[in-house]
């Protein structure tokens, strides 16, 4: 005898259908869900699971970002001011003492970086 096959919206299945969709995606159907076109060229998302008696089709309801690829450039890029090299960075609580420097001071009148490589 051949399966009878159901559509069903998730919202409306019954605790057994919803049962068996838990022991079949244990860990969630987020991964599994695909595209069903209509012949009008409507379409909704779905997974299936099967029952003794029922191969049920169950809509689900699937959150598109529409953002644009500029707005998605700047959600994940935004602009960091720089800090300065050499600068401390204010939770930093390191002592500078120079006497323990091993790069020697410039000379007076003279910039450290005047020198020439």
């Amino acid at each position: 005898m051949e399966k009878k096959r159901v559509i069903i919206h998730f919202n409306n299945l019954s605790p057994e259908v919803l049962e068996a969709l838990k022991k079949k995606y244990p860990d969630g159907y987020q991964n599994h869900t695909f595209k069903v076109t209509k012949p009008n060229n409507d379409f909704f998302y779905a997974v299936t699971v099967d029952t003794e008696d029922t191969s049920y089709l169950i809509k689900v309801d699937v959150k598109i970002d529409n953002i644009s690829e500029n707005k998605l450039d700047d959600a994940i890029f935004t602009t960091i001011d720089p800090v300065k090299v050499g600068s401390k960075l204010p939770d930093e609580d390191v002592e500078d003492d120079e006497s323990d420097s091993d790069t020697p001071s410039p000379e007076p009148g003279k910039d450290k970086d005047d020198d020439v490589f």
